[in-house]
């Protein structure tokens, strides 16, 4: 099948994603308060671009740089529980005992206070392996420093690995100050594409990141404790795309995040969102740029200064999106 037509098709899987991940017509509810329903959200911008809600996103090839889609990506933000992608990798290059077993500690659970609820309580003994499925597919935020003391870091080592780690990686708008990304943690979705980007490329982390569903248990002498876990990037729960992998994350300050890769017509494209205001926004928003991407089927130039390198793609570069827009202004 030809490039156009291999996109033509995708376009059903594009209407199909955009059905199944577009927000509800009625948002979230507030406490003691009932919630105006809201128009449902344009698929697209009055110019035909994505209708991308999240505050940056970005849309790279993760073999050959070229952009596909771009929204204020070099924009700095929190990042939430998506920089949990660095522990995995700073433990990982720590050499860190897969087999080896940690048990939960009070520590474990301050540095983790504030967050979403916990299945690992103190006491309890897991295999590290469980531990990493546990931080990167539910994101539990007592796994980041059960996993640092096992690879033989404390958290502000943990820390200081994590910003090793991304200056090594070439991201110098990356920095961490807390382990769990709960109390800071900044990057932006350039930068975030380039460490999922480096994250796959760990086959055990890649394995773990394309996990939908996974269940761990307690190492214990006594009954052992079995915990179920279901992903939470919901675009790997969706069977109409190849999904490499990917991580979810939010804070008060860091909104609904998303970093996630995804393979499509043989290219294996990283997608960001940051800074979405709605727990689906993240997700409604990959459907729409996804749905685009699908029915853009005019050959255009990449813009080499975006990182397209020349290249040819279906879709258009971030500087020729800001042209569009100015254009239309004038």
């Amino acid at each position: 099948m030809s490039r156009a037509g291999s996109w033509a098709a995708l376009g059903v899987c594009g209407s199909l994603l955009l059905a199944l991940l577009a927000e509800p017509a009625e948002a979230g509810r507030r406490r003691g308060r009932r919630a105006r329903p809201s128009p449902p959200v344009p698929a697209l911008t009055p110019l035909g671009f994505p209708n991308v809600r999240s505050g940056s996103a970005l849309v790279i090839d993760m073999d050959t740089g070229a952009i596909l889609y771009g929204k204020n990506p070099d924009s700095v933000r929190a990042i939430a529980s998506t920089g949990k992608i660095f522990v995995a990798m700073a433990v990982r290059r720590r050499g860190l005992d897969l087999d080896g077993v940690t048990e939960i500690t009070m520590e474990d659970a301050q540095y983790a206070r504030g967050g979403a609820r916990t299945h690992l309580d103190v006491r309890q003994q897991f295999v590290n392996r469980d531990l990493l499925r546990a931080m990167l597919i539910a994101s539990d935020n007592r796994a980041v420093t059960a996993l640092g003391r096992a690879a033989g870091l404390t958290p502000h080592a943990l820390v200081t690995e994590m910003n090793e780690l991304a200056r090594e990686l070439g991201l110098k708008r990356t920095t961490f100050v807390d382990p769990t990304g709960l109390n800071g943690n900044w990057s932006t979705a350039r930068e975030m594409a380039a460490a999922l980007r480096a994250a796959l490329r760990d086959p055990v982390l890649a394995e773990i990141l394309a996990t939908r569903f996974v269940s761990i248990h307690t190492v214990t002498t006594g009954r052992p404790r079995t915990i179920h876990y279901a992903n939470t990037n919901r675009v790997l729960h969706r069977d109409n795309l190849r999904v490499l992998g990917g991580k979810t994350g939010y804070t008060d300050e860091a909104g609904y995040c998303l970093v996630t890769g995804v393979e499509m017509d043989g290219r294996r494209l990283a997608f960001t969102f940051l800074g979405a205001d709605g727990e689906l926004t993240r997700f409604a928003d990959f459907g729409r740029v996804v749905g685009w991407m699908a029915t853009t089927v005019t050959r255009r130039p990449s813009n080499a200064a975006q990182g397209g390198g020349g290249a040819t793609d279906v879709a258009v570069g971030t500087a020729t999106l800001n042209a569009a827009k100015t254009k239309a202004a004038r």
